[in-house]
């Protein structure tokens, strides 16, 4: 099953004239900032805690840097932030199966990396609200992250980047460092795009500071590895625009270092 997702992953191909667009654009712009506009990231040997909004978003930012460390029996743990009930419809039938079979995909997508079962939280706010939680629930969000970053004392964390054009991943940023900043820890925040290149036009939105502290880690020796971890997520596959996904199968990942 996973290999004939796999087969599917990797025919997908632009299909209209905004995607191609899109697409063209995120390919440019990535592909500058590998070659020319970041430098090399040193591999870490410190554990590593990953913060993803949705059920799939780690993988794809991460899940070459996930599957480097636990080869060599680093420490990664990965927190949801949201159910991820909103990729469907809006009945709450639907949404209900919805969040177990994307809970049931992050499962056998992390397995495939090498993370544990125990390893993996999921802090099950609705998806889309992160943005607008109430007083209670956004206290009660960052005090959960800020419980877990003081469990786990992790030496690296990573957020969505802080423009990524996603409520929720932009939401999951500030969440993460208000929770740093209460926890006390010392950490080096990292920050992995997923929608920013497809979305945000270069120098309308997106300038070129927010692009200058651009780092790229190869991932040559676990990049298949990372491509069956991704097509663990044929819910998520099948609803995303053709060529998106093309970008996260490059032999490096890129990263943003954050300041705070």
């Amino acid at each position: 099953m996973q290999k004939r997702n796999l087969q599917k992953l990797e025919k997908l191909i632009p299909n209209n004239f905004l995607y191609q667009l899109q697409y063209i654009h995120a390919s440019l712009l990535s592909r500058w900032i590998l070659r020319w506009g970041s430098q090399p990231l040193k591999f870490s040997q410190v554990s590593a805690m990953v913060f993803s909004p949705h059920q799939d978003d780690e993988t794809l930012g991460c899940g070459g840097m996930i599957a480097r460390k636990r080869e060599q029996g680093i420490t990664v743990t990965v927190t949801f932030l949201t159910d991820g009930r909103g990729s469907y419809s809006a009945d709450p039938n639907i949404q209900n199966q919805i969040i177990q079979i994307r809970k049931q995909e992050s499962l056998n997508a992390l397995g495939i990396l090498g993370v544990e079962p125990s390893e993996i939280h999921f802090l099950d706010q609705p998806d889309g609200t992160l943005p607008d939680l109430n007083l209670e629930a956004r206290k009660q969000t960052i005090n959960q992250i800020s419980e877990l970053l003081k469990y786990y004392q992790p030496g690296e964390v990573y957020v969505p980047h802080r423009k990524d054009c996603h409520k929720d991943h932009e939401a999951t940023y500030h969440l993460v460092r208000e929770a740093i900043a209460q926890s006390e820890i010392q950490v080096e925040l990292l920050q992995y795009p997923i929608w920013v290149f497809w979305r945000a036009p270069l120098f309308i939105f997106l300038k070129i500071q927010d692009i200058t502290a651009a780092y790229r880690l190869p991932i040559t020796s676990v990049q298949e590895k990372k491509k069956l971890a991704i097509a663990a997520y044929p819910s998520q596959i099948q609803t995303l625009p053709s060529g998106f996904i093309k970008r996260f199968l490059h032999s490096d990942e890129i990263f943003f270092k954050s300041e705070y």
